[in-house]
Formats: C-alpha cells, structure tokens, sequence
C-alpha cells in the first residue's frame, strides 16, 4: 500500500476524533489491542500475540503505544509510526498491565476495550485498574467505523473490483467430476493472484451444499445439471474486506431452481434499489423478503439480508428487521437474500454503499446464473 494512500486511510485527525468520543462518552481510556480497532485507529495491523500490544487512548492526555520490545521495529515502520503516538516499549520481565495503569490518571472509573480483546488481557486489565468499570471499545467507534470515508469507500471499491476478477475466472475452475475442494483450491489461489493479502474464506456449494448458507468445502463431487453457490471473500493489503456471491451451474439448471431463481434476482434488485440517506436497514430488508415471501418462498430465505463490511467482513450495520438507524451516506454493507428449498440453492450478493443520493455497488459481474460446460 502506497505511503499517500495509507496517510488517506488512516490519517491523524482520526486518532484525534477517537479521542474527542471518548471523553464524550465518559470514559477514562480506550485500551485498544491487536485487531480491527486498533488498525482503524492507527492502521498498525499489529500481531495477536500473549504479549501485551495496546494502543492507550485517554480521554485527556496523549495517547501511546505499548509493545513488547521485540515488536519495536514493526511497530516505527507501520502507519502508527508517523502518526506520531509515542510508542512505549516494555521488556520481557516488565508487567505492561502495570505499566498501562500507571500512566493514566488515578482512580479511572470505566475504561474502553477493544472488542476483539482476549479475555485473558480483559482480566489483567481488572486487576491492573481495580475498580474500573469495563465497556467494549464498540460503544465509541462504531459511529466513527460505520461511516466510511471516501478513502474507505475507494479502498472497498478496490477489493470489490479484485473479488469481481476472481468470479470472472470460476468458470474456468468448474466443471463436473471435480470435486469442491478441489475447485476451492483453485478459487483461493486466484484470490491472492488478484490482489488480496489473504483469503478470508471460500464456499462453494453444490447440489444440495447449495441450501447451507455457510457450507464448508468437501470431497463432494460435482456432477452435472448441478448449481453451485461460490461465495468468496480476502482482505486487501489496504486492510479493507471483499464478499460477493455468484451462482453457477455445470450444465442446463433445474426448471425449480430457475422458477425460484427469477424471484431471487428481483428481490436483490429491489433491496439495492430501496437503499438511500434516511432509509432503515429494515426496511432494505424488508424489500427483498416480502418479494420472495409473496412468490411462496418465504421459509426458504433464513438469514438476515446483509452486514456491513470494511476492516471486518461483518461489522455494523445490519440489514436486518429491527435495526431502524436511519442510513447514512459512508455506510458499506451487502444485500446478499437467498432462497435455500433443500435439494439446490442460491444467493446473490453485492457490497452496497449508501451515497448521497441512493447507492453504488462495489461488484459488477453478471447476477444472472452463469452456466458452465
């Protein structure tokens, strides 16, 4: 990642406005460790390791970092490097809880933790700030990492440009005999050869695999007139998620599944569609299922219609019935409604996010289903 587009991505005012929420919100620091949360901070994709590495934010003060010695370097040469925080390195006979607790101010009463923090530092904490009420971290940046920044919204953009290469290039992977996991290696190699960091997970499912959702890739093989649901997803080098769904089908489709499949194209149309500045994600939702519920498949769409996608593949916002926070422009999510009888299934998914004035998709590629010789 190019040194201009990290200082887009992860700039300093952002550590600032961190700060500012969390006074705001009466906490006496954030405490952030190795994940999501402290790469949106700083960008520092720190490791997750049993020694301590924590990004200290309190409400007043400067903020610093605490790492192991050892990881000293990695830390100068990473984002958070010209942030400048001042890194705070402690050595392998130090106690960096302690170290943590004596730099903030006296009788801290709630703290922030990351969410993704490891409960054996969430209990180190305890005892190192006795007394200090414990909250996630989540309650103060998910306003600030819900809203994507133009810098955000072009990075997911990249990542959906690159998963779009990848399915442009399953056809050539499927074909019947092969078994999914043999089409899977294929798929996860073409992820990374199409600018990914790191493959985040690879479904692909046929025949009756199709009606899992979250499939797991077997020995199964293929075998021909089958669909298969290929639903892919990595991480670019910029941090930023991919996840798209696609369908496919070795040969000439079942007549059912083609029926069921003309209702699932227009309920994703119609839940792309809906999205706009001021609409709940219930009722994107809503869009798509009452489409596929009036066409007699309701008790077939079993999950939610999307989640929001940025340094995590899901995080907030929900698309889901009962989230009634109006949208904003910045929020990426996906519409992703399927339709799952049993014997086959399908489901159709793009990275949405939420303009000024309606929506842009991240993926491209051709929702129709592909077919395969």
């Amino acid at each position: 990642m190019e040194t201009d587009v990290t200082t887009e991505l992860y700039p300093r005012e952002r550590l600032s406005r961190v700060q500012e929420a969390t006074a705001a919100s009466g906490l006496g620091a954030l405490l952030l460790t190795p994940g999501p949360d402290l790469r949106y901070v700083t960008g520092y994709n720190a490791l997750a390791l049993e020694r301590l590495t924590c990004l200290v934010v309190p409400a007043a003060g400067d903020p610093f970092l605490v790492v192991p010695r050892l990881e000293l370097p990695a830390a100068q040469e990473s984002p958070a490097g010209a942030l400048g925080v001042e890194l705070v390195p402690w050595d392998e006979t130090d106690d960096p809880y302690a170290l943590v607790a004596g730099r903030l101010p006296g009788g801290v009463a709630k703290v922030g933790l990351a969410d993704r923090m490891w409960a054996m530092m969430v209990l180190r904490f305890r005892s190192a700030l006795p007394g200090a009420e414990q909250v996630t971290a989540g309650s103060v940046l998910r306003e600030l990492r819900m809203r994507k920044s133009a810098a955000e919204v072009a990075a997911l953009r990249e990542a959906g440009a690159a998963i779009d290469r990848v399915h442009r290039r399953v056809p050539g992977f499927l074909k019947a005999g092969r078994t999914e996991r043999e089409v899977g290696r294929d798929i996860a190699d073409a992820i990374i050869a199409e600018g990914h960091e790191t493959v985040d997970f690879v479904i692909v499912g046929s025949g009756p695999n199709g009606a899992n959702p979250h499939a797991e890739l077997s020995d199964r093989v293929i075998g021909p007139g089958e669909p298969v649901v290929v639903d892919i997803g990595g991480t670019m080098p910029s941090g930023y998620c991919s996840d798209s769904t696609r369908n496919y089908c070795v040969g000439e489709p079942p007549a059912d599944y083609l029926a069921y499949y003309r209702v699932l194209e227009e309920a994703q149309q119609a839940s792309c569609d809906a999205v706009r500045p001021g609409v709940t994600p219930e009722a994107v939702d809503a869009a798509g299922r009452d489409l596929i519920a009036a066409a007699g498949y309701g008790e077939y769409f079993i999950h939610r219609t999307g989640h929001g996608i940025g340094l995590e593949t899901h995080e907030e916002p929900y698309i889901v019935k009962g989230n009634t926070e109006p949208l904003e422009p910045g929020m990426a999510f996906s519409i992703e409604p399927g339709i799952y009888p049993g014997a086959h299934g399908a489901r159709i998914e793009d990275i949405a996010v939420c303009t000024e004035d309606g929506v842009e998709r991240m993926n491209s590629t051709e929702r129709n289903v592909v077919i395969v010789g």
